[in-house]
């Protein structure tokens, strides 16, 4: 599974930043974040993208406005139902990785503040 891959890669680069994982694939019904971390006092909601050519854009032109949203919708529902409140400080990015999983060029977008 590369989606799998791609996540465990990103994972371990997260940690390697000092980050401390709070939750890997955290589902609601329409939608998914694929980690949960946690910087310092500020909760982060990651969507990991990989794409191994560039024939169709790179990793972070896959993420569309209709995929934010759902992260977005999802990143409040874990705040609700895990957390018991929504005003958290929190924020949204999506890490690419451009090339295989295991070797590709990371990069880290924040999507919001």
């Amino acid at each position: 599974m590369k989606g799998a891959d791609a996540e465990d890669r990103a994972e371990a680069h997260l940690r390697a930043l000092g980050r401390e994982i709070v939750a890997r694939n955290y589902r609601i019904p329409g939608g998914e974040i694929d980690l949960v971390t946690r910087d310092g006092d500020v909760l982060v909601f990651t969507e990991v993208r990989q794409r191994r050519q560039e024939t169709h854009g790179s990793a972070a032109e896959s993420v569309t406005p209709r995929k934010l949203a759902l992260m977005r919708r999802a990143a409040l529902t874990y705040l609700v139902r895990e957390l018991g409140r929504d005003d958290v400080p929190c924020r949204l990015e999506v890490l690419a990785i451009d090339g295989a999983a295991d070797s590709g060029t990371i990069t880290l977008i924040p999507l919001d503040g």
